[in-house]
């Protein structure tokens, strides 16, 4: 078997591109999806175009039992998992005195519970192994504070935070966990921001690709990165 890798939200953006880039360097794919059959289904389809194959893997990162499960089955049938990267994602942005709960909650629970529920029993796995690595996306916005994305920020800031921690208890294992925080990138999600306000903030005076940051998280699960761990690596134009 080849070596295996789960990308979260990999229906499309980001998550899709570094699907693809992982598997022109040869992993099976582990596609996961939401809500978008699609989507994830077009991934695959990617996937396959550059040489790989995968498969696609609907569950919800927020539902804890429902990812050891999915885990277990992926290791029992592949025999393996070597990489986890965590790019699932939503954002509900408001000011926070006007902030929704629910909305708060909604943010926190995918992407800094969902990588609590993904990567707690991969690490498990991984420990057996005594090898792998962990990527997860974080953002600009965990790092610099940006109006109206408390819970974003939040729930990412605890992502870089969480990554740290767990990197530094898993080294000497043969285990890496690093974090990628992307700045403004083309996708869905800054369909409605103020791009041209945005370029005037960034030294390179563009937005980047999802290609761009799927080359990154690619770099961080080879072996090329081998004694690079426990890092938060942005992608973003120059943005301090």
């Amino acid at each position: 078997m080849k070596h295996v890798a789960i990308v979260t939200g990999a229906a499309k953006g980001i998550g899709r591109a570094i699907a693809v880039e992982l598997a022109e360097k040869g992993y099976y794919i582990i596609i996961n999806y939401l809500s978008d059959k699609a989507g994830a289904e077009q991934t695959l389809r990617l996937v396959e175009a550059v040489g790989s194959i995968g498969e696609i893997a609907g569950f919800d990162v927020r539902d804890g039992g429902k990812t050891e499960e999915v885990v277990a089955d992926i290791a029992e049938r592949l025999g393996r998992i070597d990489v986890l990267v965590n790019n699932a994602g939503i954002i509900k942005d408001g000011l926070f005195m006007m902030m929704e709960p629910e909305n708060w909650q909604a943010v926190v629970d995918t992407s800094l519970n969902g990588f609590y529920n993904m990567t707690r029993p991969v690490i498990e796995k991984m420990v057996r192994a005594r090898s792998g690595s962990v990527v997860s996306l974080s953002s600009a916005s965990s790092l610099l504070p940006n109006r109206g994305q408390a819970n974003y920020s939040a729930a990412k800031a605890g992502i870089n935070a969480a990554s740290r921690v767990v990197a530094s208890e898993v080294a000497r294992l043969g285990i890496r966990v690093n974090v990628v925080a992307p700045g403004l990138i083309e996708t869905d999600m800054i369909a409605d921001a103020p791009k041209n306000h945005i370029k005037s903030l960034i030294p390179m005076a563009r937005i980047g690709t999802p290609e761009e940051v799927a080359k990154v998280v690619a770099f961080l699960c080879s072996e090329d990165a081998s004694y690079v761990t426990g890092q938060i690596l942005s992608v973003n134009g120059g943005m301090c």
